[in-house]
């Protein structure tokens, strides 16, 4: 839209300063010069005018864009966020859990190795003194 507004209000120009032109040839007056003059840059004013309108509509819309964007990126960067932590509590809750039944595993096989107390009335290895 902004295109075609800038379009329609250059080919206006256009046409004001051709028409003007063509009036200043049919009538050959001393003042012509000012009078094509002033008209052009009346023209060329009416045209920059419409120019900082559009760009300050398309500023205003681009804003606006990256205001949502930045709100779309913010949600989106939140449920990363929860669902990272979620997964690094079920790593912990499992890192835990692993832990536990290993140290659980161990203590059965230290149980299982570990020396009995030795019985006193069994005979002992080394020989009797000789006497």
């Amino acid at each position: 839209m902004n295109t075609t507004s800038f379009r329609a209000a250059t080919a206006a120009t256009t046409a004001l300063a051709m028409a003007a032109l063509v009036h200043a040839q049919s009538q050959p007056t001393p003042d012509t010069g000012s009078t094509v003059k002033d008209k052009i840059e009346t023209a060329g004013h009416d045209v920059a005018e419409g120019a900082k309108t559009a760009g300050h509509e398309i500023a205003d819309k681009s804003r606006e864009a990256g205001h949502a964007i930045a709100a779309d990126a913010k949600s989106a960067g939140k449920t990363v966020s929860d669902d990272s932590k979620k997964a690094g509590k079920a790593i912990a809750h499992g890192a835990t859990t692993v832990g536990t039944k290993a140290k659980e595993g161990a203590d059965k096989a230290k149980s299982a190795v570990s020396h009995k107390p030795a019985d006193t009335a069994a005979p002992s290895s080394e020989s009797p003194p000789k006497g």
